[in-house]
């Protein structure tokens, strides 16, 4: 297959960024989109050695690791898409034989304000390690592992956890919101320890805690577009940013009546 590259390249966070046209060929219809890049930066490598060229000539900054869909690192949008065409998969599970042969594929970073370019198509993305390190966690101390079954634990709660859990925290929900919103990543890291009884102790304060660390990274509010659900590659449901917020609103109103008994 052949395929007409317009990738975004910026040199770093100062520097003014364009569109670079690139022509690829001899591209697998079973490569993944990651795998594609790979060739690609493979064929500048050659060709920059032979002739002078600007930085659009080195080969291009994307992140990746797992490549097996479970790391979150891999985020592009591609063709107005966060991950590409496909639904349900991260980019490195998006395959070529989702284009056409002889398709032009338009490809970007993330675009979010709290999350700055680096370089071409690569975001900082430490605004979510931000939000979990403000009350992504439990530290109430538990003691030694108990025996699977003495905390019971309704199934049917135990599978909306499960479900909130595989939230990879790849940003796609932010680069698909008009608002740049993050409450799809924040509502399922806080709904997946909320309906554990482990997370019960601290589920106020974590809410709360979470959500202020969420607006101070400059992230936009929900107003209820759903992007954030279409677009996430673990199908993420908004039912959870429902959740936040009713625990958001508890723990303010317990909060209030805390300040007002204590006459302070």
């Amino acid at each position: 297959m052949k395929f007409t590259l317009k990738i975004w390249r910026q040199k770093d966070s100062q520097s003014k960024g364009k569109f670079a046209k690139y022509s690829i060929d001899n591209i697998s219809a079973d490569s993944s989109f990651l795998e594609m890049l790979d060739q690609l930066n493979q064929k500048l490598i050659t060709d920059g050695g032979s002739k002078p060229v600007d930085f659009t000539g080195c080969p291009v900054h994307f992140d990746h690791d797992c490549r097996e869909g479970i790391c979150g690192m891999c985020g592009l949008y591609i063709n107005g898409r966060p991950h590409g065409p496909d639904k349900g998969v991260t980019t490195c599970q998006l395959h070529m034989r989702k284009f056409k042969d002889g398709d032009t594929i338009v490809v970007e970073p993330w675009r979010s304000k709290a999350f700055p370019i680096i370089r071409d198509l690569i975001v900082d993305r430490s605004a979510l390690d931000k939000i979990i390190q403000a009350g992504g966690y439990i530290s109430v101390k538990t003691g030694a592992a108990p025996e699977a079954n003495s905390i019971p634990v309704p199934r049917y709660l135990a599978e909306k956890a499960m479900d909130a859990a595989s939230c990879i925290g790849c940003g796609a929900c932010v680069a698909a919101c008009p608002n740049s919103s993050v409450m799809l990543f924040v509502g399922a890291k806080v709904a997946h320890m909320a309906y554990l009884p482990q997370g019960k102790p601290e589920a106020s304060r974590r809410v709360q805690a979470m959500i202020k660390a969420m607006d101070e990274c400059g992230f936009g509010n929900c107003s209820n577009a759903y992007a954030c659900e279409y677009e996430c590659p673990k199908s993420i449901s908004v039912t959870h940013i429902a959740k936040m917020n009713r625990d958001f609103l508890f723990a303010s109103v317990c909060h209030e009546k805390e300040v007002i008994s204590s006459g302070s």
